[in-house]
């Protein structure tokens, strides 16, 4: 149910089709993420005066707010290629030591959900980061040996959505640490309307902005929203995405002005109704709206909480007075023990 939601922010093929001529290639046309674009710059033409490379880079934040592209930009940036993969993929040591042995200069790896690698590869990646060299074990029993290959200087650049999963001394290794939060109305305002651009799709600034409000902080979220109103524009009006195309597209998409979706009023109505409001522990919640824990931490919640409509305490989630104001009802007053 999660994958199918319109405002999932997590990436589907279809968002991987588009995302490839969307997203921006260098930090001058990245829009957003003001203090975590500045510092980088920084970072970046230093390590490139020094003739270095780039100190290893961890991005972590909710889904869909730029992460990979990011990482493609650093690569862009430094004026060198980028590797990519992800956590989950590198099964055996010897994977990650080929993708690393075949790192030219100041090359960027980029390995998404980093937090979901094993034990085992992180060891072989500890010496890799700090060190810049293999730790490669020749032989078996009583004759085996250590060896050490070096590495080029390269950079790693890490992405999470977990940043509590990452082991400590993983976290410690990263000389460049960037949280990335959800963005500001008028920069994915400025989002949609340069995707517009790119899709060739004509679009009326107050559409952009409608698109804009609804799209949750999350520029996926927005390409997304952008790509199924031009489809209702296309198929019901002229092919012109005016503000009363975009709220009748909208509207039919179910997505209200909020950005909240019928799974969002589920989640806060199982909340207010089956538990008075909280709190109420994320397993219990799970278990009530049959939905996977790690996806309700990951996926609904950090939305909920950054618009107000969700709160999360030492003992569970609680629904805000906006919350039951979104449906009309009056919160109950209640000692605050959390």
């Amino acid at each position: 149910m999660t994958q199918d939601r319109l405002v999932n922010a997590s990436a589907t093929e279809e968002d991987v089709q588009y995302e490839v001529g969307l997203r921006p290639r260098s930090l001058d046309e990245y829009i957003g993420q003001d203090r975590v674009r500045e510092q980088l710059q920084v970072s970046i033409a230093a390590a490139k005066q020094r003739g270095e490379a780039l100190d290893h880079v961890l991005l972590y934040g909710p889904p869909g707010l730029g992460k990979t592209t990011l990482a493609s930009v650093i690569a862009h940036e430094l004026g060198v290629a980028v590797r990519a993969t992800a956590g989950p993929v590198i099964e055996k040591p010897g994977d990650l030591a080929a993708m690393l042995s075949n790192l030219q200069a100041h090359e960027v790896l980029f390995i998404d959900e980093i937090h979901r690698m094993s034990p085992a590869i992180e060891e072989i990646l500890y010496p890799a980061m700090e060190d810049y060299e293999l730790d490669i074990v020749i032989g078996q029993g009583p004759s085996a040996r250590s060896v050490k290959v070096p590495l080029q200087r390269y950079t790693l650049v890490g992405a999470t959505t977990r940043t509590g999963l990452l082991t400590s001394p993983l976290r410690a290794r990263f000389g460049i640490v960037h949280r990335l939060d959800f963005y500001t109305e008028d920069d994915i305002f400025e989002i949609v309307v340069r995707s517009a651009r790119i899709l060739g799709v004509p679009i009326d600034p107050d559409a952009a902005r409608e698109i804009a409000r609804r799209a949750r902080g999350t520029p996926r979220v927005a390409n997304r929203l952008l790509r199924r109103v031009r489809d209702y524009a296309q198929v019901r009006a002229d092919g012109r995405i005016t503000a009363a195309v975009a709220h009748k597209a909208l509207q039919m998409l179910e997505v209200d002005e909020h950005g909240l979706d019928e799974v969002d009023r589920r989640l806060l109505r199982a909340i207010i109704e089956k538990f008075a409001g909280g709190p109420v522990g994320i397993a219990s919640l799970a278990a009530a709206l049959s939905e996977e824990r790690d996806a309700l931490e990951d996926i609904h919640e950090p939305f909920l909480i950054q618009a107000g409509f969700l709160d999360r305490t030492p003992r569970g989630r609680v629904a805000t007075a906006r919350a039951y104001d979104y449906f009309g009802l009056i919160a109950p007053k209640k000692d605050k023990l959390w």
